[in-house]
């Protein structure tokens, strides 16, 4: 019995190690309180004989508790081989996978030194990329250097598995790294001719701001007031990017050199935006004042499109009145275009407000339709 004990319970304690969402341990522990049970029993009986054989003196029953005692140590080993039987092959699985953590650990090690060595001798050690795929890998293999696979093979697997990942980010770094030289040649190339795209749009964002200014309301353009510094800033701290991303390929450092584009076309692009909000306020204001109503007209026609569609889908009762009332704030804004230099922006605001809520109304009845269908 206690032969078969100790197997089964070495088994169940990989089990629990390994797939602790098995609970096996949990079915187990009744079987093994038979077996100390059973065998605090023969214990205590062998030293009342050990006794009664010293002072020559009887057992009480003696054959009988005998008898009783071996049915116990019976049952109990039979309750040890029903158990390892129904869970034998869960117990030897857990037990391979247990056995073979070692060895797991130790060929993950091999490979992370391997790529490691790799890194140190290929010319690219000084790369980011490189240098923060070392640290972590080292990092990864200290912790599986403390990771004890008796103890826990949880553990010991998740320290094996972030090796072979920072082993495979630092392998692909490694692969990337000869392009990076060209990579960061060609970003900077294209980003100086960008710098020099913007700075030519640029140079016609204060003219038109001030064409702005003189031929429409001043509240207009308000909310353009500092986009011409703005956009001037944004574009210095493009240059200064595109300055250090030169100055580090020319250190062979063409990683920094693309995150320093990076960094270079972000400022552009937010300088972009800065000048084209003005230039684009002046094209439509003055497409505006040339033809006030065209705006006005195409939110109408799309107002007309949702009435439409709330009579063909019976919902008038529901929208209707929500429909009409824009109507009547379309009226509205149109009347409030005068004086000498009326509020144009304000008035295009204003149906592109309408416009989106008119919108939101269309959306709203093709879902509520689209529900009745289903």
């Amino acid at each position: 019995m206690d032969h078969r004990q100790t197997a089964a319970e070495a088994g169940v304690v990989a089990s629990d190690q390994v797939f602790p969402d098995r609970r096996v341990g949990a079915v187990w522990e009744p079987v093994r309180a038979r077996c100390y049970a059973a065998a605090g029993a023969y214990l205590s009986f062998t030293e009342e004989l050990d006794t009664a054989e010293a002072t020559g003196s009887p057992i009480a029953d003696g054959p009988a508790r005998a008898d009783a005692l071996v049915r116990q140590l019976h049952d109990a080993a039979r309750g040890v081989d029903e158990f390892y039987h129904s869970h034998r092959a869960g117990l030897e699985e857990a037990a391979r996978v247990r056995s073979a953590v070692p060895q797991l650990l130790a060929h993950v090690r091999a490979e992370a030194e391997q790529v490691l060595a790799a890194a140190a001798s290929s010319g690219f050690a000084n790369y980011p990329s490189i240098e923060a795929g070392v640290r972590r890998l080292n990092e990864d293999l200290i912790t599986a250097s403390s990771a004890d696979p008796q103890t826990s093979v949880t553990a010991a697997r998740t320290a094996a598995a972030a090796v072979q990942q920072a082993t495979a980010e630092l392998s692909d770094a490694l692969a990337q790294a000869p392009s990076r030289a060209s990579a960061a040649a060609k970003a900077i190339a294209s980003v100086t001719t960008r710098l020099a795209a913007v700075r030519n749009r640029a140079s016609g964002l204060g003219p038109a701001y001030s064409a702005l200014l003189r031929e429409f309301n001043a509240a207009s353009s308000a909310d353009l007031t500092n986009n011409e510094r703005e956009s001037r800033r944004g574009i210095d701290a493009a240059d200064a990017a595109l300055v250090g991303a030169r100055v580090a390929a020319a250190d062979h450092d063409p990683e920094t050199a693309l995150d320093l584009t990076a960094t270079a076309r972000q400022h552009l692009a937010e300088a972009e935006q800065l000048v084209d909000a003005v230039t684009r306020r002046l094209e439509l204001l003055r497409d505006v004042r040339a033809d006030p109503d065209a705006h006005a007209r195409t939110v109408r026609f799309r107002l007309r499109d949702a009435q439409m569609l709330a009579v063909d889908r019976g919902l008038v009762g529901e929208w209707g009145s929500v429909l009409d009332a824009q109507a009547e704030r379309l009226d509205r804004i149109n009347s409030g275009l005068t004086g000498r230099h009326p509020d144009y922006w304000a008035y295009v605001s204003e149906l592109d407000t309408v416009a989106a809520f008119i919108a939101g109304v269309v959306e709203r009845m093709r879902k509520h339709v689209g529900t009745d269908r289903t």
